[in-house]
């Protein structure tokens, strides 16, 4: 280089300091959440996260209409290949199928979701999540749509196509974080986050819901209808208004964009195909947040995929009146999660207390609470479990602006790859425990759910124990390094 190119470089090199300097004085205002491009982005996943989880969860609301009660009872009559026996009054079929095989069936969407989770949120953090999610969402709106023709087939067609549209949804679950790594503020995540996630929670509150009346009023197969055909259409949506970052969005406004790019400029977030997989494995916080989450989930997948045939079994309530109670607690989800998440970011925003202890606040108030009540359901009245049972699901999504948000603090350049990795973990209940609760329950029904819910309060309980130990909120020093450790 030239003596005159150096001086050039040194002259441009002071230039970009004192622009550096100067917008570190007067940073780009904030532009209102209410109208921003960033909120209309979290308001577009929601709605898809509600029709995904709508569509994970008709099946638990449709079992209830799927089975042939008195096939239940006689167990020489179950007939291992799912024959439908077809009822002259509803006009659909019905299913001999012993709560084991319903426990299989149940959890054999998440068999899907553990292939796909993790390499779907590796290759969203570098290529982008943006085509991978709406694939994810498209395939499973097809899957649903043809649901009952799988259930027509046998109990192992039925299976496969659940664990295919676990896949599908793998896609979306392990790609939608990816987004708020570019596109919210710090001070903006758990709020945004939120937003995003209690699409989940509404899509659980619609689908048990309306699910009873549906089935009730015009037969099982079209809750799967219904929900399938509102998912291709959310896909013409999503392809045309979400976009993987603020820089490439044709709509965003430059004052939306320039806030966006200086509250993300001091952490490093871009991507790289190469992972620091030996100092992760080493994490202590890292394995607080994925262990942390196996043991809510535990206790979450008992409240939801398995609240309909608690319902049906130890309180008799019919398939409408069961839909409108296994709601409720999901409607106190909701708003416990967008309540909880105002709070934190106000908390932070306000420095009233500093990160770590927000996420360990929300995470104890999340976990300990739900233990509390879940254990005295098997032992109250109807109208008081049911009380229970919301307020267990509501307290519960307090963890949402807790551990669950964890990973953008730790490891924002991982963020993607480490919530598809630790979704493995939260789904794992999803498999395991309603075949332990279907085996539960087979022996005895009264005590055999006192068991499940004895044993969820006590796994959920020790995953909070090891959080607020091993629980941090600072930038890790293997999420700072450029210079990766290879595989």
């Amino acid at each position: 280089m030239s003596p005159l190119e150096d001086e050039n470089a040194t002259v441009k090199e002071s230039i970009n300091l004192q622009d550096m300097q100067l917008d570190e004085k007067k940073p780009p205002k904030k532009v209102p959440g209410f109208w921003s491009v960033r909120y209309g982005l979290a308001i577009i996943i929601h709605f898809c996260l509600f029709v995904t989880t709508s569509q994970n969860l008709s099946l638990s609301i449709a079992i209830v209409a799927m089975v042939n009660s008195t096939g239940q009872s006689n167990q020489t009559n179950v007939s291992t290949k799912g024959q439908p026996d077809v009822t002259p009054e509803a006009g659909v079929p019905t299913y001999d199928w012993s709560p084991e095989i319903q426990g299989i069936i149940l959890s054999s969407i998440t068999y899907g979701q553990i292939i796909t989770l993790t390499p779907s949120g590796y290759f969203a953090g570098v290529l982008g999540a943006r085509k991978i999610f709406m694939i994810g969402l498209f395939i499973s709106s097809v899957l649903s749509l043809l649901l009952p023709l799988a259930a027509a087939q046998g109990v192992v067609y039925i299976i496969l196509t659940r664990t295919a549209q676990g896949m599908a949804q793998g896609m979306e679950l392990g790609t939608s974080p990816s987004f708020w790594v570019k596109w919210a503020p710090p001070l903006e995540r758990s709020r945004i986050s939120s937003i995003t996630s209690s699409g989940a929670i509404l899509g659980g509150f619609i689908v048990l819901l309306v699910g009873g009346f549906i089935c009730q009023s015009l037969g099982w197969p079209y809750i799967f209808y219904i929900f399938g055909g509102i998912g291709c259409v959310c896909c013409v949506i999503w392809f045309s208004l979400v976009y993987d970052d603020p820089i490439n969005h044709p709509y965003i406004s430059e004052s939306e964009k320039e806030y966006i790019t200086f509250s993300l400029a001091g952490e490093n977030s871009n991507p790289s195909w190469s992972l620091p997989i030996k100092a992760m494995i080493r994490s202590l916080p890292l394995w607080a947040i994925i262990i942390t989450g196996f043991c809510r989930f535990w206790l979450v997948t008992n409240l939801t995929i398995s609240l309909p045939l608690l319902i049906n079994i130890m309180f008799d309530f019919d398939i409408r009146n069961n839909g409108i109670l296994s709601a409720l607690p999901s409607i106190a989800a909701w708003i416990c999660i967008t309540l909880g998440s105002q709070m934190a970011d106000f908390l932070l925003s306000k420095k009233i207390l500093s990160l770590v202890v927000v996420r360990k606040l929300f995470t104890v108030l999340g976990m300990l609470l739900p233990s509390v009540f879940i254990t005295a359901v098997p032992y109250v009245s109807s109208i008081t479990a049911v009380t229970l049972l919301m307020l267990s699901m509501g307290i519960s999504c307090l963890c949402y602006s807790g551990f669950m948000i964890n990973s953008l603090d730790i490891a924002p350049r991982y963020t993607s790859f480490l919530m598809g990795l630790g979704g493995v973990f939260t789904i794992l209940p999803g498999i395991i425990s309603p075949i332990v609760t279907g085996y539960l329950i087979n022996k005895d029904s009264i005590s055999g759910w006192k068991n499940v819910f004895l044993l969820s309060a006590a796994i959920n309980l020790v995953g909070m124990i090891i959080y607020v130990i091993f629980g941090r909120a600072d930038i890790q020093d293997w999420a700072k390094e450029k210079t990766l450790t290879r595989f």
